[in-house]
């Protein structure tokens, strides 16, 4: 889907790009579409994955896993996780291990190695997510993914389709080698993105976690799209099933007023935030942090989000215009890794586009 065109309003569009053109920085970042995959669902797990592997150098992937690990797990992590995998691998989620494992045979990596990589990726997503209805009714969602390591993972940003008997099971955007997913649409039904909840070191209680059964953050968000019948279903399942880190999820659905911001504890919801367009209400942004404190000054993202929504209006959303105002410092950064504009109504539109790419 093209960003231009599909009558997007000039009046609207000028001002916020004018903005955008004032922050020096953000000149010279032009968007780009991510390779695009499909993963066979009817493949065996330890499969899946290989077909996109083979679009990549290995030697650059095992680099890539390095860094992440390295920078991202606390040593004591690394020291302890050889012998600690062989323990809870039977209490991790199916099929996320099997498909982990088959990255890691292509890649000639340890099993220990393949999840470290999986849950680095758990903590340290500063992300800014937004649901908001238009005057028609229609639902539109989209977000931010900001991460550190931005030069290597803008380079294994991809869209994945999921396909099972032949069909588009459910989409997602991911890196490659990270069985997750953090934003991610199911057709005609429903659309999440996950932002990180910042509430401290979470490894100490990983393990435990793991061993009770509980689910990595961007591993329920997979299943819930490709298991889930419907919005309610989704929030059901999201809200109630117990995570090994806290998060904010934030779903969109296909019917009016079918947006809510989930705010999770690692048992259950802390905070349920629905939109209320019929009493004003119809938008939700979300960062990192809960929305009824206040934000901190040094990452304020949420006010210029709520400003270029409020100077959008509700009669001009769009994906076009939803996608702009996700182009607006700061809320776009330098570590903006690539931002999705979607709405599970209409699922041909789903577009991701890398970010700060040169």
């Amino acid at each position: 889907m093209g960003i231009a065109g599909r009558g997007a309003h000039l009046g609207l569009a000028l001002p916020l790009l004018l903005l955008l053109l004032s922050v020096p920085w953000l000149r010279a970042a032009v968007p780009r579409a991510p390779p695009l995959f499909n993963i066979s669902l009817d493949a065996a797990p330890e499969q899946r994955w290989l077909p996109m592997l083979q679009h990549y150098d290995p030697d650059f992937l095992r680099t890539a896993v390095a860094q992440v690990v390295g920078d991202r797990v606390p040593q004591w992590v690394l020291s302890m996780i050889g012998d600690v995998v062989s323990k809870v691998e039977s209490f991790l989620p199916q099929p996320f291990t099997d498909e982990i494992r088959g990255l890691c045979d292509f890649l000639n990596l340890s099993l220990a190695e393949g999840i470290l990589v999986n849950l680095a990726y758990e903590a340290s997503a500063f992300c800014t997510s937004i649901v908001a209805q238009d005057s028609q009714g229609h639902i539109y969602h989209g977000r931010n993914l900001d991460y550190p390591f931005g030069n290597t993972l803008r380079k294994l940003t991809v869209d994945v389709q999921f396909i099972r008997n032949g069909q588009i099971a459910f989409t997602g955007t991911t890196f490659v080698g990270y069985v997750g997913l953090w934003t991610g649409q199911s057709p005609y039904k429903f659309t999440i993105s996950g932002d990180e909840r910042d509430k401290g070191s979470w490894w100490e209680n990983m393990i435990a976690a793991l061993s009770l059964g509980h689910s990595p953050i961007s591993w329920l968000i997979r299943k819930t799209l490709s298991d889930s019948e419907n919005f309610e279903a989704a929030i059901y399942t999201l809200a109630k099933t117990p995570l090994i880190a806290d998060v904010y999820y934030i779903v969109g659905g296909t019917a009016p007023r079918e947006g809510i911001v989930i705010t999770r504890n690692r048992g259950g919801p802390a905070d349920i935030w629905p939109l209320d367009p019929l009493n004003g209400a119809w938008f939700r942004v979300e960062t990192n942090y809960d929305h009824w404190k206040p934000v901190p000054k040094s990452d304020d993202r949420r006010t210029p989000a709520i400003k270029a929504l409020n100077a959008t209006g509700q009669a001009h959303l769009s994906m076009e215009a939803l996608f702009q105002v996700l182009s607006v410092f700061p809320v776009y950064n330098n570590y903006t890794i690539y931002t999705t504009v979607m709405s599970a109504a209409q699922p041909d539109r789903y577009m991701t586009r890398i970010r700060n790419s040169r």
